[in-house]
């Protein structure tokens, strides 16, 4: 994302050194000083990346010690763990390839159904239902029964944890007039039989949705960010430990 903030692309640097081993577990990263001058940036800078990898479990830190790099869980993708950044971007790459087929295959009957879950939309008449219902109908237009598993499998993932229950949840309650609008033009690549259209329009429907999801992670990081400062005020505030006369 272009609009990222700055302390979002030291964390990206230093977790890449960790996963590269220039950063060890167990090692201490350089000091605050260091890091700051090493990016360019200022020391307060610094200490957000810091609080921020913290909080994903990256290292650890160690009072008057120092920031340390610690153990974390295996990366291991499984079958039973997907997030909903994978998921998202799977969705985008399997269900812009649906849309570009069904261009080709979809009926008039097809298209009827699909302006009708537009309609509902527009009307905010059980919007989820109408979003599932969507794609739903573009994918089983493409009568290829290998991608409408695809499909179902994809969409059955979504309802696979509370975490992707959750994020998906504030997706859908961000903005139902460009869900609206990026549903039209889909609509209308497909209404054309513009193969390229329909999947460029699936492909830009989606980037939004893992912005927002990004947004959403951001918002929450900053927030804890906020939360700690808070804590590390009230515990070294001097007016917390001898009363300040005017």
């Amino acid at each position: 994302m272009k609009n990222r903030r700055l302390f979002w692309r030291i964390v990206d640097t230093i977790e890449a050194s960790i996963a590269s081993g220039e950063y060890p577990v167990g090692s201490r990263l350089p000091p605050e000083r260091e890091l700051a001058e090493k990016f360019d940036v200022s020391r307060p800078t610094i200490r957000e990346a810091i609080i921020a990898l913290e909080v994903r479990e990256k290292v650890e830190v160690k009072t008057g010690s120092g920031v340390y790099v610690v153990n974390h869980q295996s990366q291991t993708v499984t079958a039973s763990k997907v997030n909903a950044f994978e998921l998202t971007q799977a969705r985008a790459l399997v269900e812009g390839e649906i849309a570009a087929l069904a261009a080709k295959t979809i009926t008039r009957e097809e298209l009827e159904k699909l302006h009708g879950t537009l309609v509902m939309m527009k009307d905010m008449q059980n919007v989820e239902e109408a979003d599932e219902l969507f794609h739903q109908i573009i994918a089983y237009s493409t009568r290829n029964g290998a991608l409408i598993n695809l499909f179902e499998n994809m969409w059955s993932l979504r309802s696979s944890s509370n975490e992707i229950i959750e994020d998906y949840n504030i997706v859908c309650s961000t903005d139902n007039n460009k869900t609206l609008a990026e549903h039209t033009s889909i609509y209308q690549a497909l209404s054309a039989h513009d193969a390229a259209e329909a999947r460029l329009a699936m492909h830009r429907h989606f980037n939004r949705l893992i912005n927002v999801l990004f947004d959403k992670l951001e918002q929450q990081a900053l927030e804890e960010v906020r939360r700690k400062n808070s804590a590390n005020r009230d515990l070294y505030s001097i007016e917390n430990l001898v009363k300040i006369k005017g």
